[in-house]
């Protein structure tokens, strides 16, 4: 239990920044989890615009600090390539 009224308060922020953060992340994968079930279907044209749909929430998600930039790099980088791997 918190024992100042500073320590009350951040508490309260951390419960709803940790709710915040759970549901930006559930975006997250769910762009990403999009993008590679159009992968394993074969269909490039939806391939390519779940990757074109999951790119911008990627970046968002690097601006608000949920992921590190490397990690949406790897991320966009990999799918990039499974696409253009599916194009040929």
């Amino acid at each position: 239990m918190a024992n100042t009224k500073s320590a009350e308060k951040a508490a309260r922020q951390s419960t709803v920044h940790r709710a915040r953060n759970d549901a930006l992340t559930s975006q997250l994968r769910s762009a990403i989890r999009k993008a590679t079930h159009a992968l394993k279907a074969g269909d490039q044209g939806e391939a390519a615009s779940a990757l074109a749909a999951a790119t911008p929430v990627i970046d968002s998600m690097v601006n608000k600090g949920i992921i590190h930039r490397n990690k949406a790099a790897r991320h966009k980088s990999r799918l990039t390539k499974q696409v253009r791997a599916l194009a040929k």
